[in-house]
């Protein structure tokens, strides 16, 4: 990770307020990596499991840092060292001192799903209105947060956040590093499941964030059952697909597989290629004219947004429409992928290849189970499964139709000798399978 620093005078004096040294020079930007550094930064020396950054303070002399803050010393080097306990710790620190100099609405976004796309959707309706601070790719940790708010600065006048959370106590943790105005809350689905054992304990890692906005205003997903019970200290805002809520979205299908949706009865969106896309439209949609931008404003961003990779993307190749899913998956995020290959009405085969949902713990057996169930229930022409735990999607799928692999390059040589112009293929599975690479390799020339 790296970052510039645009104001280097500001940010030393912050240095000095949190580990007491002064910076011998002032740094142009901060790195966490020696292969990203450039000439005058600050580089961080993070200590983890596996790695040691401390290892590494000659060679980021080499390259050029200026300073290195770092848990020990390392001898015979001319670069700057500033020992501390923890330097994520201290950066942390700073960043959170930083943040509070900024009056400005600090949008933060969480969930089990759709954290990035809702992100990037939101900072792009909001851009050309406002100068935007936000999240870069997906620096939602406390280390990538705390570089990302490191980069705010005053020209900017909104700032979009990503918060992430793998294990409990994250969210909180994160929302007093960056003080948010306001609160949104994706969905909640048994995303790292393993690491938190149930539902609830998963609701309740979000809603910190809500829990946090006590003064702020919250946008609370109303179709989302398990959100739907929450309680809210702060104002409340409510959303979501054919509920009764401030923001509500009305859907319909038409048969080319496109959607037609109306927000609020004031936005009207037609022929959408995304269905899962069109939760990110409702809840972006409520931030935004909540904030104060136009309708019209709205719809034209959202027809001149391009879907990020890896995201329910439609592309078509020799007649065969390829659905790219493949940026992550989960139990509902893969039923609601399912349900969209379902919605393509126009002839043509409905194939699935899917890989494995990981870090689901005890409930990765039934839950691979169950998409296996629902690939049955909508009688999808082929089934093709790869990885340890699909093979019991594989097993469940009581038909002829499918194929399980173990290796890559088996899944890639049959899908190559199997699809046929108008066949429609969903690919989805989790970020460590890495279904991207099957897509390329199945489609090159």
């Amino acid at each position: 990770m790296r970052i510039d620093i645009v104001h280097p005078k500001i940010f030393s004096s912050f240095f000095y307020n949190s580990t007491k040294t002064r910076l011998k020079s002032n740094i142009k930007g901060i790195s966490t990596d020696t292969r990203e550094i450039f000439e005058g930064d600050l580089f961080i020396a993070i200590k983890g499991n596996d790695f040691d950054g401390n290892n590494f303070i000659k060679r980021a002399s080499k390259l050029g840092a200026s300073a290195a803050l770092v848990s020990t010393i390392s001898i015979k080097t001319r670069i700057q060292q500033v020992k501390v306990k923890n330097p994520v710790d201290t950066l942390i620190r700073i960043a959170t001192l930083w943040r509070q100099q900024f009056k400005i609405p600090v949008i933060a976004i969480t969930g089990s799903n759709g954290k990035t796309s809702t992100k990037e959707l939101l900072h792009h309706l909001f851009s050309g209105s406002y100068k935007v601070h936000a999240t870069n790719k997906n620096f939602n940790t406390r280390l990538g947060l705390s570089l990302t708010l490191l980069e705010l600065n005053e020209f900017h006048e909104i700032s979009i956040l990503e918060l992430g959370s793998s294990m409990p106590g994250e969210i909180k943790a994160l929302c007093e590093i960056s003080d948010p105005t306001h609160g949104l809350i994706t969905n909640i689905a048994p995303a790292h499941y393993m690491n938190f054992g149930s539902i609830q304990n998963i609701v309740n890692e979000k809603i910190e964030l809500f829990n946090y906005l006590e003064n702020g205003t919250c946008f609370l997903n109303v179709a989302d059952k398990e959100l739907s019970k929450v309680h809210i200290k702060g104002k409340r805002i409510t959303f979501g697909i054919n509920v009764n809520c401030d923001f509500k979205g009305i859907t319909s299908l038409n048969n080319d597989g496109t959607f037609n949706l109306t927000i609020a009865k004031s936005i009207t969106l037609k022929r959408l290629r995304n269905s899962s896309f069109i939760k990110n439209i409702i809840s972006t949609s409520a931030v935004a004219l909540t904030i104060g931008l136009k309708e019209s404003m709205i719809k034209s961003k959202v027809d001149s947004f391009q879907t990020p990779r890896g995201r329910c993307q439609i592309s078509k190749v020799n007649g065969i429409t390829i659905i790219d899913d493949t940026y992550n998956a989960n139990l509902n995020s893969s039923i609601a992928a399912l349900d969209y290959l379902n919605t393509f009405s126009d002839g043509g085969r409905r194939l699935f290849v899917f890989g494995d949902m990981l870090e689901l713990g005890k409930k990765s057996i039934k839950q691979h189970e169950l998409i296996g169930e629902k690939c049955l229930n909508l009688n999808l022409d082929y089934l093709f499964t790869i990885g340890k735990h699909s093979s019991h999607t594989f097993k469940s799928f009581n038909s002829i139709n499918k194929k399980h692999f173990l290796n890559p390059n088996d899944l890639i040589f049959s899908l190559k000798r199997y699809i046929r112009r108008n066949d429609k293929i969903l690919f989805k599975g989790s970020r460590g399978m890495r279904m991207e690479n099957i897509i390329k390799e199945v489609f090159s020339s």
